[in-house]
């Protein structure tokens, strides 16, 4: 009696946010702009303003970049040299998008939305943007081409600050965590993504390829373009609806079928013993299921009773087994057997 109730005020709850809510897909979870996320923005945006004000007027963090690169961090420790020629290759531009698709093209086709691969291309899209601005536009020179000791080598034609490896490395893995499906797997994906985008700065530094400001830089760039994805989302959810619609026409140009929406689905709702059936529970309206929304639990129709109410099924005769050597009471006669079908 008391699970029935309980089970009845968990569906009544259940429908009343799906009343409240509006529709949408399961498998999308929108991130949004919340008050977190804008102040950890403003603080990453001044924290990059403050390094490009640095290099500019040439502070203390140029002579620190002068003394790291008189250090040749690939001079005090060769035997690592090898191995950090390969792990640069994970903030390099071509084979980390390359991976990274593949894995969330595969999470596209099986989820049926276009949002992971939308949400890479945009975030690529305003890497090259911002970070490809500003290499061009300060033309800082690299630590093997610098030509006068303790000046910052700013407007000399290069292209090295911020760091391109770095901020590839931080926007490209931590899509992933951005994407991820449930707060444990962005938690960890975080972390994964955050050392191994950390690891690539510090390899160029010790190569010799960046200054340690370009990596400094190249970290705020690439965090700033993740916090500002929400900003975004829009924008994401209209191309995607665009790109299905264009799916739509061509299959029916070239009259193929379109896939049409699921058929409505009526939930019943279960009624608690005891109460009369005029007082019933109203009738909820269908929901209908659309392409990218997935339809609500509901129970199979018909009569449903609880298990007090089922009729017992009681087998007939005993179910002690007969015993060859169970002596009865002196005086008393052996009882009959039920003759059962044999």
């Amino acid at each position: 009696m008391r699970t029935e109730r309980n089970l009845t005020r968990r569906l009544d709850r259940v429908f009343a946010r799906l009343d409240r809510e509006p529709e949408r897909p399961a498998h999308i979870d929108v991130p949004r702009m919340s008050r977190h996320r804008v102040v950890l923005f403003t603080a990453t945006l001044a924290f990059y303003l403050a390094i490009v004000w640095a290099v500019v007027i040439t502070s203390w963090l140029v002579r620190l970049d002068w003394q790291v690169m008189f250090f040749r961090p690939y001079q005090q420790w060769p035997q690592i040299h090898a191995f950090l020629d390969y792990y640069v290759v994970l903030g390099q531009r071509g084979p980390t998008a390359v991976m990274v698709a593949a894995w969330l093209g595969w999470r596209s086709w099986r989820q049926h939305t276009l949002r992971p691969l939308l949400t890479l291309a945009t975030s690529l899209l305003l890497l090259n943007i911002t970070v490809g601005a500003a290499k061009y536009g300060m033309g800082r020179l690299g630590p093997h081409y610098a030509t006068v000791i303790g000046s910052n080598e700013m407007m000399r034609g290069g292209d090295i600050f911020p760091s391109g490896h770095t901020a590839n490395a931080v926007v490209t893995w931590g899509i992933l965590a951005y994407l991820a499906s449930t707060p444990r797997a962005r938690r960890w994906l975080s972390a994964l993504s955050a050392i191994t985008s950390l690891g690539v700065g510090l390899t160029t530094v010790y190569l010799g390829t960046h200054w340690l400001s370009d990596v400094l830089l190249g970290w705020a760039a690439g965090l700033l373009i993740l916090l500002a994805l929400p900003w975004f989302e829009p924008l994401i959810a209209k191309s995607e609806t665009a790109l299905f619609d264009l799916r739509d026409r061509w299959r029916v140009r070239r009259g193929r079928p379109v896939p049409e929406p699921l058929v409505p689905v009526t939930p019943v709702v279960l009624r608690p013993r005891g109460a009369p059936v005029e007082q019933s529970a109203p009738a909820r309206e269908p929901v209908a299921s659309t392409r990218a929304s997935r339809g609500p639990a509901h129970l199979a129709p018909g009569p449903h009773t609880a298990r007090s109410e089922r009729t017992p099924v009681t087998p007939v005769g005993s179910r002690r087994p007969p015993h060859a050597d169970h002596r009865l009471p002196r005086g008393t006669t052996q009882p009959a057997r039920p003759l059962t079908g044999g």
